[in-house]
């Protein structure tokens, strides 16, 4: 008498942020080009398509990763900005935290893939890149806001300002992700210093 064959059991599917970890560090480790459904898949134990299940699409992935990583981006960015220190100090600390820590930093690799991809993304898509961006800007914006009306800063429109200035940490930002020649993170952290210096130093601080 045959017996039926015991029913295979199903292995679980790791959690979702165990999926997005795992494709920030494939992308921190390996670089970008690596990270391909199938690569992921043998990373966290998943076939491509389960992968394809759950993210429909490579960039659907990208996005949700670098959501993600923006979340734990965005804590650091709260504990800096609310910290107990001159408003100075705190937007210096921001600006450390924006600019790449150098050639393929992680984040701004999957940043500029994101970017890259944007061009033929639907609205969803583009809402929750114009999501992550908002946060940013609204806490540089306050930041800022809030050295003037301390009397840290000179008077300026705060939004109109933190507009330009995340304009100016892009484009070095772009620089140093790519790997520019003769643009590192040393010579962009300075010329953003003195630039922060010129736009807000009230009249007679600099020589107090």
């Amino acid at each position: 008498m045959s017996t039926a064959p015991a029913p295979r059991r199903r292995t679980p599917a790791p959690p979702r942020e165990d999926v997005l970890a795992a494709a920030m560090e494939m992308i921190a480790e390996r670089g970008l080009e690596q990270l391909t459904m199938a690569a992921l898949g043998r990373e966290v134990g998943m076939s491509s398509g389960h992968l394809l299940y759950y993210f429909r699409s490579k960039d659907e992935l990208l996005l949700q990763t670098l959501e993600w990583s923006e979340s734990r981006l965005g804590a650091e960015r709260g504990r800096l900005l609310t910290r107990v220190a001159p408003v100075r100090e705190r937007l210096d600390a921001y600006v450390d935290l924006y600019v790449p820590d150098g050639h393929r930093d992680p984040h701004w690799t999957l940043w500029l893939e994101v970017w890259n991809r944007s061009l033929n993304a639907g609205e969803d898509a583009r809402d929750r890149q114009a999501a992550i961006e908002g946060a940013w800007h609204r806490d540089l914006a306050a930041l800022v806001a809030e050295g003037v009306s301390r009397g840290e800063f000179r008077p300026v429109d705060a939004d109109r300002f933190a507009a330009r200035l995340r304009a100016l940490l892009d484009g070095f930002s772009i620089h140093v992700a790519i790997g520019l020649r003769g643009t590192d993170r040393p010579q962009v952290m300075c010329h953003v210093r003195e630039f922060l210096d010129d736009a807000l130093n009230r009249p007679g601080l600099a020589d107090a």
